[in-house]
């Protein structure tokens, strides 16, 4: 088994750690206080390929693997959580258009999300419906040339800023799981329209908000898959994404510890750096310990997602324990940073605001060990 990056893994790691410490990091401040979508940044990913890496070459990608994409994640999210899930919106999108759409859709909005000119949201959550997505309240009734939507969307990642969004809805709320479809909406469309936005603790930047359906007529092309097959591919999208939401927790975590590490060494107390006491060395070694196990988790859900195998059990096991980790890590960095750690002048106080979404998002902590218990069980 060999744990080595290859030559082009290597680069991209470089590639995006120079773009977070030259561009990201002095900015990452500036965006969670103003709470605004970081379109310069968003660009410059775009332009340096980032934003789109995965994506095959004829649809503006440079067809990166998993594991590539994982590192990509967990390097932006050092600098700044917020820039690393706007790139994680582009690619889990640009893959459920690829998956499910057509040819005309493929061509039409996956090159262009490359390039950073049109983002796409997913509209699932719902004022009452997260985890419960069989419980979904938002509906598609069918009409003889397409569908008319009804329903508000919360909590939607780049709700405020998006081009376009693929809604989960029911056709029959009945069905449940089966009555689950999904639609390629535009805005512009009539009946489609942006909500409130939402003031969240942490993960700020990313335009989160309401999106609102309102006898919205779509014609049946506008359709992802199979009427009723909405909720199996919503799924099969899950798996990837809780990959890159593991990774984003993980640079949280390693930022949370290079910071306490630094400030470790130069605190004095009792005359000495806090560093030679050994009740932060142990904190500190605890840290590193667990960083190190949850990003051998990530990268092994990375490469069996690479090989064609499958990951249902291991993202979710990735996933929780990096969640789990970052909300661990960030408590004890801001620990050792004491008084300072408090105050919103340290970056530390930002990283723990950011940490404690990661064991919500993308599942919960409770979910996650629903599938994986259901993986071993069944």
């Amino acid at each position: 088994m060999n744990f080595d990056l290859t030559e082009s893994q290597r680069l991209i790691r470089e590639m995006a750690r120079d773009f977070v410490e030259r561009e990201v990091k002095p900015r990452a401040a500036e965006i969670d206080w103003s709470d605004e979508w970081p379109w310069d940044l968003y660009k410059r990913m775009a332009d340096l390929g980032i934003l789109g890496m995965t994506f095959p070459e004829v649809y503006g990608g440079s067809a990166a693997d998993t594991v590539s994409w994982c590192i990509a994640q967990e390097e932006l999210a050092r600098g700044s959580a917020a820039v690393a899930d706007a790139q994680l919106i582009c690619k889990l999108m640009g893959d459920m258009i690829l998956s499910n759409g057509s040819e005309e859709q493929r061509r039409k909005f996956v090159p262009a999300m490359a390039r950073g000119e049109k983002i796409c949201a997913i509209a699932q959550t719902e004022p009452g419906a997260g985890s419960d997505v069989a419980g979904i309240q938002t509906t598609a009734r069918p009409t003889g040339d397409g569908y008319v939507l009804n329903g508000t969307k919360r909590f939607i990642t780049a709700a405020l800023v998006c081009d376009l969004a693929v809604v989960v809805a029911t056709t029959d709320p009945r069905k449940g799981h089966a009555g689950i479809t999904l639609f390629l909406v535009e805005m512009g469309t009539p009946g489609f329209s942006r909500g409130s936005k939402e003031d969240l603790l942490g993960v700020r930047g990313l335009a989160t908000g309401e999106l609102v359906f309102e006898d919205c007529h779509v014609p049946a092309s506008c359709r992802l898959g199979a009427e009723g097959d909405g909720f199996r591919r919503a799924m099969r999208s899950l798996d990837t994404g809780r990959i890159g939401i593991g990774a984003q927790a993980l640079g949280i975590a390693q930022a949370a510890m290079e910071a306490a590490v630094t400030y470790a060494r130069q605190r004095p107390a009792f005359g000495q750096p806090i560093a030679n006491f050994q009740a932060v060395q142990f904190m500190l070694a605890d840290m590193s310990a667990q960083i190190e196990a949850a990003r051998l988790m990530l990268r092994k859900a990375a490469f069996l997602k690479d090989s064609g195998r499958p990951i249902i059990r291991e993202a979710a096991e990735a996933k929780l324990m990096a969640s789990e980790m970052a909300h661990r890590v960030t408590t004890d960095a801001l620990q050792i940073h004491g008084a300072y750690g408090y105050s919103t002048e340290s970056p530390i106080e930002r990283l723990y605001r950011d940490a404690r979404v990661y064991q919500i998002w993308e599942g919960t902590s409770q979910i996650q060990r629903l599938v994986i218990a259901r993986q071993l069980l069944q």
